[in-house]
This record gives C-alpha cells, sequence and structure tokens, in this order.
C-alpha cells in the first residue's frame, strides 16, 4: 500500500471515528480532536486541499451543536 493510500484510509477511519464519537455524545474535545487529526495526517500526505473542506463542515456541525445543547440564560432581573 502506497504512503498516500495508507494515509486516505487512516483520513477516511479517523472521520468515521469522529463522525461515530459524536453520535454517541462523546465529549466535543475528543470528536474535535479526532477530526484535527484527520487533518494532520492529510497536511503530512499533501491531501489537506481536498480534505479540508470535509473538516471544517463536521467542525461547523460541532460548533453549532454545541450551542444548540446549551441551556437557555436565565432572563436578566
Amino acid at each position: 500500500m502506497s504512503e498516500k493510500a495508507y494515509a486516505r484510509a487512516k483520513i477516511q477511519h479517523l472521520l468515521v471515528t469522529g463522525d461515530n464519537r459524536l453520535k454517541q455524545g462523546v465529549s466535543a474535545e475528543k470528536v474535535r480532536a479526532t477530526y484535527e487529526e484527520a487533518l494532520e495526517v492529510a497536511r503530512e500526505a499533501g491531501l489537506e486541499k481536498s480534505v479540508r473542506p470535509l473538516v471544517e463542515i463536521r467542525l461547523a456541525d460541532l460548533e453549532r451543536l454545541a450551542r444548540e445543547s446549551r441551556p437557555p440564560e436565565p432572563p436578566a432581573a
């Protein structure tokens, strides 16, 4: 298996792992770290240009979910 093929497989595994962690309710920090690791592997393999958009979408969704899951702030007295 070539280095790029290995990197692609590892990136795919990390993205799926991050997605599964998100679905399972694992902490946002661990999910983010998994996605960022996928981006780092892509960067090292020269695949960042094609992988970055996938990671950015997932990170944006992670941020959106974090905002939506926060309890509402109590009204000002």
